[in-house]
């Protein structure tokens, strides 16, 4: 009787901000729970809003990316400049590898006409970048959690690959067959 008490207190006390990070992070437990590694590690840090503060952001592509647009594409910045836009419509999927070294590739149709091919992105909080995009695009069979390597789209007729292995330390490079290895420490259980 107690216990229950205590858990309607803390639903009713929720603020909705609140409530919509722990809806994400249900949808990241469906995506990622027993096939990435580092999933149990970032159960206890808590999604944002947003990681960039608005100050961080130059005017210009804060007033090209409005909120309004946001919900049409997902936007690549980087330095304050506007590398990619994918539209949603054109999102075929999201990779990222069984291990914990914060690379995804959102994956594009080749056939659309504007779409300057796959993007590699890494970034320190895959797992909520992912359920993002996910809830953005509102479809949860777009995520593939890959082994071993990946292919990817880079222009008409051009595909790249990506290795992943794991090392002794974290590390992403070129080797001389011109494939991206990448390689992460492996966390311990």
């Amino acid at each position: 009787m107690c216990t229950r008490n205590l858990v309607r207190k803390y639903c009713c006390g929720l603020t909705a901000e609140r409530k919509a990070l722990m809806q994400q992070k249900v949808v990241t437990s469906a995506l990622f729970r027993g096939k990435k590694e580092g999933y149990a590690e970032s159960l206890n840090q808590p999604f944002a809003n947003s990681r960039l503060d608005e100050g961080d952001i130059n005017p210009k592509v804060l007033q090209l990316i409005s909120d309004e647009k946001i919900q049409k594409a997902a936007y690549v910045v980087e330095l304050a400049k506007i590398k990619q836009k994918i539209e949603y419509s054109t999102l075929k999927g999201v990779s990222t590898s069984n291990l914990s070294d914060g690379l995804l590739v959102i994956h594009v149709s080749p056939e659309a006409n504007r779409q300057k091919g796959d993007a590699v992105l890494q970034c320190d909080h895959v797992f909520e970048t992912v359920t993002k995009l996910v809830m953005l695009v509102k479809k949860e069979n777009i995520v593939n959690v890959v082994q071993g390597s990946l292919q990817f789209y880079i222009s008409p007729g051009k595909e790249g690959t990506i290795v992943f292995n794991t090392g002794p330390e974290e590390q992403i490079y070129k080797d001389k067959d011109g494939q991206l290895t990448v390689v992460s420490v492996r966390m311990k259980s």
